[in-house]
């Protein structure tokens, strides 16, 4: 049931209705890691060369936008992840193109990992390509992006193939990859034979995009 709504222009198709989201607030408790405070922020590092593609603003993580001819990824190497609950804030620059890579392995973070996108496409329709999507494979329910400019949330559940993808408050995505045995998208493996453990990390497409209050959970699969 939509809780609120309201009319927005959408350029393919005039005006039609969308739900209107808003940032969830940043979840507290010792069993939270604030991956971008003090102790942890030190674990960021451009996992593809030795190009300078971010910076901290604060409590902060930038990526400048510098990758305009290649892909860059910013990856946090202390813990490679299996099941967990991920929460973090982001907003864009006007045209940006980024994503949250997850379960990423360094050498081949597009194709052995999957990625949750990040986009500057507000108003526009779901799609696999969209915002919230589980990018080229699984398409959201809603799109919640907000304009450029704006603090959007993601809040992310991975447990064993099952994940949840909450953005800005609403859960678009529910999936199970592990019943994803052929090949989906662009993407010659199958998402049921990718690593169950890999790295978070943030996609360098060549816009500026901010993340903060990135906060992660490990859960146990018999939770």
């Amino acid at each position: 049931i939509l809780k609120e709504i309201h009319l927005t222009h959408c350029p393919e198709s005039g005006v039609h209705f969308l739900p209107l989201g808003s940032p969830t607030p940043a979840p507290t408790g010792e069993e939270w890691q604030n991956l971008l405070d003090g102790a942890h922020r030190g674990h960021w590092k451009n996992t593809t060369d030795d190009t300078d593609i971010f910076n901290f603003e604060d409590d902060t993580l930038h990526i400048i936008g510098r990758s305009t001819l290649s892909l860059r990824y910013v990856g946090y190497q202390a813990k490679r992840l299996s099941n967990f609950e991920l929460h973090l804030e982001f907003r864009v620059s006007p045209g940006a193109n980024s994503g949250v890579f997850l379960r990423a392995q360094p050498n081949d973070p597009v194709y052995r990992g999957f990625e949750v996108q990040v986009l500057d496409d507000h108003g526009k329709r779901p799609s696999k390509n969209g915002s919230g999507a589980i990018y080229d494979v699984v398409t959201p329910m809603f799109n919640m992006a907000l304009p450029a400019g704006e603090w959007n949330s993601y809040d992310i559940t991975v447990r064993g193939g099952e994940v949840i993808v909450f953005m800005n408050g609403w859960r678009v995505v529910h999936a199970n990859l592990d019943q994803m045995t052929m090949p989906i998208g662009k993407y010659k493996a199958p998402f049921a034979d990718l690593p169950k453990e890999g790295l978070l990390m943030f996609q360098d497409h060549g816009g500026e995009v901010w993340f903060r209050n990135v906060l992660l959970k490990t859960i146990d699969v018999a939770e």
